[in-house]
């Protein structure tokens, strides 16, 4: 009878011994279910590490497309290289520095510093607009510009009060060369008034001008 006990004793154990790791293994199963469960249905929780992922993708994306957009800008307008007498005229006038290609590229280049290069851009764009005379033509940059700078889910909208941006929304209703003429005005007198000063006294401007006055020195 002992022997039948002990034996007896041993089929328990061992039967416990292989169900145990089975528990273990669905249990472990189920915990990591339960930490993924949001994988695999439809919640929406704020702690959810998926929709974390997925939103990290989703602005990397938006990010790549802006940076495609960007890449698409030509760097600057041909010209070529301006002179010592060009570049002491640009400190005259905020108009004698925007008359010449080499004074835009300059002035462009500190707007990138600044953030704020769709400010020129978008007057670029409108002086382009104003060269043309096809309507369907005209049609299409007028589209163009309107969603690359006026429109407020454009990564490059440029600041317009909203009288103005009043008058562009009546202007497509048919556009023309002149759709934009209050803008580019405005866009202008800001470029002026806050840009300006601060490229006079800005490292690229002061490097240009002495560049070319150490010149002679040099030859």
């Amino acid at each position: 009878p002992m022997g039948s006990e002990r034996t007896e004793m041993r089929k328990r154990q061992m039967s416990t011994t292989q169900d145990t790791p089975g528990a273990a293994q669905a249990q472990l199963s189920t915990g990591n279910r339960g930490s993924n469960a949001c994988c695999f249905c439809w919640c929406c929780c704020c702690s959810c590490s998926c929709l974390t992922v997925r939103n990290q993708e989703e602005e990397r994306a938006r990010t790549t497309s802006h940076e495609l957009q960007a890449e698409g800008i030509p760097n600057c307008e041909e010209s070529p290289a301006p002179t010592l007498e060009e570049v002491n005229a640009w400190a005259q006038s905020f108009d004698k520095l925007m008359l010449t290609p080499a004074g835009r590229n300059a002035f462009r280049e500190f707007l990138r510093t600044e953030f704020s290069e769709e400010n020129m851009l978008f007057w670029m764009a409108c002086e382009e607009l104003k060269q043309e005379s096809n309507k369907s033509v005209i049609e299409e940059k007028a589209r163009l510009i309107y969603e690359d700078y006026i429109s407020i889910l454009s990564p490059k909208e440029v600041s317009l009060d909203s009288r103005v941006r009043e008058v562009i929304n009546r202007n497509m209703l048919e556009p023309s060369q002149h759709t934009f003429d209050d803008a580019q005005l405005q866009i202008y007198t800001l470029m002026h008034r806050d840009s300006y000063p601060r490229f006079m006294n800005s490292a690229i401007y002061k490097d240009l001008l002495r560049s070319l006055s150490e010149k002679p020195t040099e030859a």
